[in-house]
């Protein structure tokens, strides 16, 4: 036996077996938080519990929330994406142009996730030839995508024509059982799907090994690069398809879609679980933030604060969410402490 293999535990030996502790889910805070949250504005004005009004809060939570459980992929491998609300409005239009051209409106669909994931992939291929931070990078295409946005689309709002054989704008903008729009299935589908990936799958785990310790991965054997090139072209596919899914629920695309969903996104993931540290993340987490961040933002205009505020209290949330981050790497660091401290004794 070499001096790097760990010893055999011998029957009878004094070092105790480490007791593993009741740990509450990452998710539990923010639900808690959730909950109070709802029931303040319930007990403030009673119509904001009402099933149609939640109902409605979840359709307005549904786009940015599936943006969030994207980035919350992007957020495990320690890096950030700045452009997803560019790709966002430029699927969308590319999207709304080709229908408008006459090509069939599911492949004109398909062509606007396609272009999302080739983004991701142009992102992923500059950080990794540059040896640069992916948020330096898509804060360069991030303006470039958008100016390209507004250069196509004539910095004017597009609204194709639905098409008589074509249904992909009723199945949409429709409800699933008369009940549930088609954005929110998608988004709660999502969500749980991507939860499974990240933490049921190889792929998820070296995600995860990948955010948690580069180096350590490398040496692993896992290619690190390519599984980063492969997160952000995920997240742009993702992005895309979140501007499908807004194209077909509204039948057009305005300038200022997708604008603000970066923020809302990146908080939503930190408040639902994910480290900014990287190495962990949750999807079903930053769903669930989504719903808080759209919980806090309708809030305030049910007591009557300004619209005008809308952007300094995301940008608040935001603070909120990075300081929250903040001290759960404090308080797991001093657990870790504590925990290697009665190990010793």
């Amino acid at each position: 036996m070499t001096s790097t293999e760990a010893s055999p535990r011998l029957a009878g030996s004094g070092t105790p077996k480490a007791k593993r502790g009741f740990r509450l889910p990452v998710e539990t805070g923010v639900v808690i938080v959730l909950a109070i949250l709802v029931g303040l504005l319930g007990w403030l004005q009673r119509p904001f519990v009402e099933p149609a009004n939640l109902m409605a809060l979840l359709q307005q939570a549904a786009l940015p929330g599936i943006v969030a459980v994207g980035m919350v992929f992007v957020l495990a491998i320690r890096e950030i994406d700045l452009s997803v609300g560019a790709v966002f409005h430029l699927a969308a239009i590319v999207a709304a142009l080709l229908m408008t051209a006459g090509i069939d409106p599911w492949l004109s669909a398909l062509a606007g996730v396609v272009l999302g994931a080739a983004i991701g992939v142009v992102n992923g291929a500059l950080a990794l030839a540059l040896r640069v931070p992916v948020i330096a990078v898509t804060l360069g295409t991030w303006w470039a995508i958008d100016g390209l946005s507004l250069v196509i689309g004539k910095g004017q709002g597009v609204a194709p024509a639905p098409v008589s054989d074509s249904n992909v704008f009723h199945v949409l903008s429709g409800k699933a059982f008369g009940t549930f729009p088609a954005s929110v299935v998608i988004f709660i589908l999502l969500a749980l799907g991507l939860q499974l990936v990240l933490h049921r799958t190889r792929f998820g785990y070296r995600v995860q090994a990948t955010g948690s310790n580069p180096e350590a991965a490398a040496h692993a054997g896992i290619a690190t690069g390519k599984v980063r090139l492969t997160v952000l072209a995920v997240m742009g596919a993702i992005a895309g398809f979140a501007g499908i899914i807004h194209l077909g629920a509204q039948g057009s695309v305005v300038p200022a879609d997708g604008n603000g969903f970066v923020l809302l996104a990146i908080a939503a993931a930190l408040f639902g679980g994910t480290r900014l540290s990287g190495g962990h993340g949750s999807a079903i987490g930053a769903a669930i933030g989504a719903l808080l961040v759209q919980v806090v933002l309708s809030g305030m205009a049910l007591v009557g604060v300004d619209a005008a505020w809308t952007s300094c209290a995301v940008g608040s949330l935001l603070v909120l969410a990075l300081a929250a981050d903040w001290l759960g790497r404090i308080w797991r660091g001093r657990r870790a402490e504590r925990r290697q401290a009665g190990q010793r004794g």
